[in-house]
């Protein structure tokens, strides 16, 4: 079983810029929306992952995702309910963990979230300077509900 621990929040500047040592360009979209089981078609970059996840509880929950051929991600994009998600994610090192700054794109423009998985849910770690309000745990920061 594969099991995501995540942590969330709002990005008060844009240091993160700075700090990235990559990006990539995301479309995503959503085959079912149900919180118990989310599953998700996307494209990243040159290629496509299908992802089911479980409702979240202490901001863990299930996860499984599946590369797939990118050609199939963007046709299955087709079939997603209304609201694809376009944004921009920024990867960004800091201090043993990686943080995954996304800017949404399009009817989202301006917001921008910074999420970090951890390997467990007691580890302390410290924040990146462009890292403000914890947002974890809250359903309208969802990327299946910012999809809508």
């Amino acid at each position: 079983m594969a099991y995501e621990i995540e942590h969330k929040y709002l990005v008060i500047n844009d240091l993160y810029k700075a700090m990235a040592t990559g990006k990539l360009l995301i479309r995503q979209g959503y085959l079912n929306r149900n919180p118990d089981r989310t599953v998700r078609v996307r494209t990243m970059g040159e290629k496509g992952f299908i992802t089911i996840k479980s409702r979240t509880h202490d901001a863990k929950r299930l996860e499984f995702e599946y590369e797939i051929p990118a050609g199939d991600a963007s046709e299955i994009l087709k079939l997603a309910e209304p609201g694809i998600v376009e944004k921009t994610r920024y990867i960004v090192p800091y201090e043993g963990l990686l943080w995954e700054v996304d800017e949404f794109h399009g009817s989202l423009n301006g917001v921008v979230v910074a999420e970090v998985e951890l390997p467990d849910n007691e580890i302390e770690y410290s924040k990146p300077p462009f890292i403000g309000e914890d947002i974890t745990g809250d359903p309208q920061y969802y990327n299946s509900n910012l999809s809508v």
